[in-house]
């Protein structure tokens, strides 16, 4: 185990004791045979985090997954507040129901399937909290979405936006990588918000997230 597996699970038993709801829900996805990609539990818990640090009342994410982070920032609602979750995959919305049925969180959340750019133009906003963790070369799109539907105060959070590095090579034709350099020339240019970047490594690897404060 690399160190910085171990300082990641060092930090999650002293500080962000993850509990039985959130680990079956990665059981859950695990026995489905989803893709182990849901967010770390310190992601997780920075995700609960923001949306208590805003008062969301409303919560936009896209990609949902089996529900892992769907959990996280369904408990970060303000009271009466509700949680829009976009799923391209049926089978994974399925998962992420099961799981936040259990959670008790189901009547807060609102499971839509289909690809995001289809539903996106659906929604009416404003929301509080937007949470970008789907296919990589949508991602500025995505965000464009997200920032019309947010309003001055609202943040914007982009996960996978390091990839281990690669988003440095302006010669990469991958397209996630492509995405990740679309989306930071996109919010460079954005005068609407103020942005930054983390790079992080752990249980996850090496990557990062963007975090955009929405100014006007």
């Amino acid at each position: 185990m690399e160190i910085w597996d171990k300082v990641d699970r060092y930090l999650e038993e002293k500080l962000v004791q993850s509990d039985e709801v959130l680990e079956a829900a990665l059981e859950a996805s695990d026995k489905a045979g989803l893709p182990a990609i849901s967010v770390s539990p310190s992601h997780g818990k920075l995700l609960w985090i923001l949306a208590q640090l805003v008062n969301a009342k409303r919560i936009l994410e896209i990609g949902t997954l089996g529900g892992y982070s769907a959990i996280w920032l369904a408990r970060g609602l303000a009271p009466g507040g509700r949680l829009v979750t976009l799923e391209a995959v049926e089978k994974h919305a399925a998962v992420a129901r099961q799981n936040l049925e259990r959670a008790g969180l189901a009547p807060a959340v609102d499971v839509r399937v289909g690809p995001a750019l289809a539903t996106l133009p659906q929604l009416e906003g404003p929301f509080d909290l937007s949470f970008i963790d789907a296919d990589k070369q949508n991602n500025a799109e995505y965000f464009r979405w997200a920032l019309e539907l947010s309003r001055p105060g609202s943040v914007i959070v982009v996960d996978n936006v390091v990839l281990e590095g690669a988003v440095v090579d302006p010669r990469s034709r991958d397209a996630a990588v492509l995405g990740v350099r679309k989306l930071n020339e996109l919010v460079a240019a954005e005068p609407r918000v103020a942005a930054t970047a983390i790079q992080t490594v752990g249980v996850k690897g090496y990557d990062g997230f963007a975090v955009a404060l929405v100014l006007r």
